[in-house]
C-alpha cells in the first residue's frame, strides 16, 4: 500500500519537475505505484486526492479559484461547480480529473501511457496534476 507520505513525495519531485514531467513519460514513472508503465484512474485519483489536500490552505474542504492557481479557467470552475458556489469539493474536483482522464484515453484501455499524457487532453489532465 502507497503511504500518503510518498505520494506527497512524488508530488513534491513532480511539482519541482516543472513542465518537463508532463511533457514526458516522467510523470508516469513518477505517479505509476503499481509499476506498470501507465496510470489508471485509481493512481490519477489519489494523487488528484493528495495534491487537492494540499491546495486547500485554508482547511475548508474547497478549493476557490486562488487554490487552484490557474490549473482551470474561470470558465472550467464555473462549469465544474455544479452548486454554483465558486468552490469545487474533494468530489466535484476528482469529477473533473475523470473527465480529463477519460478525454486522454481514447482508446478506453482503462489506462494512460506517456503519448496519450503528451496529447492536448493529456496535458490538460496534467495541469489538474501539478
Amino acid at each position: 500500500m502507497i503511504s500518503r507520505r510518498s505520494i506527497a513525495l512524488a508530488l513534491t519531485i513532480a511539482l519541482s519537475a516543472g513542465p518537463a514531467w508532463s511533457a514526458s513519460g516522467n510523470a508516469v514513472k513518477l505517479l505509476d505505484t503499481d509499476n506498470d508503465g501507465t496510470l489508471d484512474l485509481a493512481e490519477v485519483k489519489k494523487t488528484a486526492a493528495a495534491l487537492f489536500a494540499k491546495l486547500d490552505r485554508d482547511h475548508d474542504g474547497t478549493l476557490d479559484a486562488r487554490e487552484l492557481r490557474g490549473r482551470l479557467t474561470a470558465k472550467e470552475l464555473a462549469a465544474a461547480d455544479p452548486d454554483r458556489d465558486g468552490t469545487l469539493t474533494l468530489d466535484e474536483y476528482l469529477s473533473v480529473v475523470e473527465q480529463r482522464f477519460n478525454a486522454a484515453n481514447p482508446d478506453k484501455d482503462g489506462t494512460l501511457d506517456a503519448k496519450e499524457l503528451n496529447s492536448r487532453a493529456g496535458r490538460a489532465l496534467l495541469r489538474l496534476l501539478r
